[in-house]
């Protein structure tokens, strides 16, 4: 093995790797803040720790090539310097999964986990000595992150509702609950159960209904109020599907 290969490689100035290395962790700090400032588990310290961590695995995958020159052709090594750096990327879908909560009605967590990815990409190419397209995206991603919230409110999104209807006896049918339901104009109905209790005669009515997010349930359910034997009205957040 060539050793000089070695020694011109450590004479290299470091104060460039570590200078990277700090640029990564700025720029994963950046893009933490926000995530920490919204209360999302991924925050400060977990995204600098993620940008660092790709900036220090690029800087292994570049050199390692150079550290393992002095095998010969006969060696059975072989040395692949891009494939740290595509572990690390593929990798961070595990950590990303961590983050991602599904609930009724919502998911959870998606940019975050895809910032997480991101990151790891910024942190890669700081380690490749790509600063300036390390630095543009971060710029972007923080204009995505801190504006396009403003602009997200200003889409009317729809919201999944079960809407569950108890009477006390078989005195109206599921079209009559529908027209009701239409005629509000700002609900569709996906899908309608039905249930009998044999003994009481009470009948329970599930909808799966669409509405805007400003739709108001209250005005909902007095508009739902006229029909006959009515016992109870409930709302639910349904399964998105």
């Amino acid at each position: 093995m060539d050793f000089s290969v070695i020694i011109e490689l450590l004479d290299t100035p470091y104060s460039k790797r570590f200078g990277e290395i700090m640029l990564a962790c700025f720029l994963g700090g950046l893009i933490g803040l926000e995530r920490e400032h919204r209360g999302q588990a991924a925050g400060f310290r977990t995204n600098m720790i993620i940008s660092v961590g790709a900036c220090l695995l690029m800087q292994l995958s570049i050199h390692i090539q150079t550290i393992n020159m002095g095998f010969g052709a006969s060696s059975v090594i072989r040395i692949d310097p891009g494939r740290i750096a595509s572990y690390a990327i593929a990798s961070m879908g595990f950590l990303g999964a961590g983050t991602i909560i599904k609930g009724k009605g919502s998911i959870r967590g998606l940019t975050t986990a895809a910032s997480m990815w991101l990151i790891t990409a910024i942190g890669l190419c700081i380690g490749a000595s790509l600063l300036y397209p390390a630095m543009a995206v971060t710029c972007v991603i923080m204009l995505i992150l801190y504006l396009f919230p403003y602009i997200s409110k200003k889409i009317r999104k729809n919201r999944y509702i079960k809407l569950i209807l108890n009477f006390s006896d078989i005195g109206v049918t599921g079209n009559e609950i529908a027209k009701i339901l239409y005629d509000e104009g700002k609900i569709s109905v996906q899908n309608t159960s039905y249930s009998r209790c044999i003994e009481t005669n009470e009948i329970t009515f599930v909808f799966n209904i669409i509405g805007h997010e400003d739709t108001c349930m209250q005005d909902v359910s007095d508009k739902l109020m006229v029909l006959k034997d009515l016992k109870n009205i409930s709302f639910d957040m349904a399964e998105v599907p």
